[in-house]
């Protein structure tokens, strides 16, 4: 499939990001529709990008002629519109997070294979080239034992951000910074280290009146061993990402300043050891750079698509993202550690929602 495959995006929110990086792309895309409630903003999209038609209703949007339809909504819809694109016989591209419980995302892998269409979450700071460098070595097998790593996402949200019906809510948003803003970083974190073997959570709200967490800390064993922290505030007053990998031999940082960017470069290869940094450039002397964030991800994943490979980012990946919130949610209820893999006996597969929404005051 080389052909030029037609999209449909609904949400003109996130969704002017996505039309941006699709228009970048015409030999490989083209947008043939942008669908939202507000039809004012879905037409100054159109217009913007030379989107030939709007539409206000989801349904009218799968009826078109598409191959992808593009779900950039507000997160307790993706999850439904995902299932829908996919039965309807269209790819779903789909904004994080997936889904809001693992349950789901089974249901959703479900549906994709019964269907014959993919589904494609969005992760766009791996397509980062300091992030894919790392990545790179990792392939390569260069990178020694893995010892502790960190991730911090400090950023700054205000009481006007959450002027906004469906923010900072748990039936609209299905969580707070842990979900909708610290998700790329700690997929990133797990795209290095491998799977989890626990985690051990800490949230709270503290910088504005909402219902979800605006603040976190957490804890986590690898299986390998090492040791991982994450923390997370949405009241930094210089927003900042920053991931720090500690391995036999090498330290690696990100060191990009631009807090939406982490995968970006500069990234930083650091060893005392001669030998070590000898391989890590002999290994980098045959990386690629890509294009960066979304468009880099639309550029993999129309090459997985004509070519009927693997996802540049599949399924798989967002139920690893959705069971490490499920797991902190649930530690962060209880007050006890959580043991990973997490499966369908635990009390929050079919989601955190009931219990935390609880909690709110």
């Amino acid at each position: 499939m080389s052909r030029r495959l037609r999209v449909g995006i609904v949400g003109a929110g996130i969704g002017a990001h996505h039309a941006a990086a699709f228009g970048s792309l015409p030999d490989l895309y083209s947008i043939e529709a942008v669908c939202d409630l507000d039809q004012a903003r879905a037409a100054a999209l159109a217009a913007e990008h030379g989107i030939a038609r709007v539409v206000t209703s989801y349904e009218d949007l799968l009826a078109l002629d598409l191959d992808i339809v593009d779900i950039c909504t507000p997160s307790h819809l993706h999850f439904a519109q995902a299932a829908a694109a996919l039965e309807a016989g269209r790819h779903a591209i789909v904004e994080k997070p997936l889904a809001g419980s693992l349950a789901e995302v089974d249901a959703l892998a479900d549906i994709e294979v019964r269907s014959g269409r993919r589904a494609a979450p969005i992760f766009q700071y791996r397509f980062g080239n300091g992030f894919r460098k790392l990545m790179h070595l990792k392939a390569k097998g260069a990178l020694g034992k893995p010892y502790v790593a960190t991730v911090e996402t400090h950023w700054r949200r205000t009481a006007r951000y959450y002027d906004n019906p469906w923010r900072g809510r748990w039936s609209s948003e299905l969580g707070g910074a842990l979900i909708t803003h610290a998700i790329h970083a700690h997929d990133m974190m797990s795209e290095v280290m491998g799977p989890l073997a626990s985690v051990y959570a800490l949230t709270a709200t503290r910088v504005n009146q909402i219902e979800t967490e605006d603040c976190a800390a957490l804890a986590l064993r690898a299986e390998s061993g090492a040791m991982i922290t994450l923390s997370v505030t949405l009241g930094g007053q210089r927003e900042e990402s920053r991931l720090r990998f500690c391995f036999e031999g090498l330290t690696v940082e990100s060191g990009s300043p631009a807090p939406y960017e982490p995968g970006a470069e500069p990234w930083y290869f650091v060893s005392e050891e001669p030998a070590v940094l000898r391989k890590i450039n002999q290994v980098l002397a045959d990386y690629i750079p890509c294009a960066d964030r979304w468009t880099g991800q639309f550029v993999a994943l129309h090459a997985a698509l004509a070519d009927d490979a693997p996802m540049p980012v599949a399924i798989a990946d967002s139920r690893r993202s959705i069971e490490l919130l499920t797991a902190a949610y649930y530690s962060s209820h209880s007050g006890e550690a959580v043991r990973l893999p997490i499966g369908r006996d635990h009390p929050f597969y079919d989601g955190w929602l009931p219990a935390m929404s609880k909690r709110v005051a």
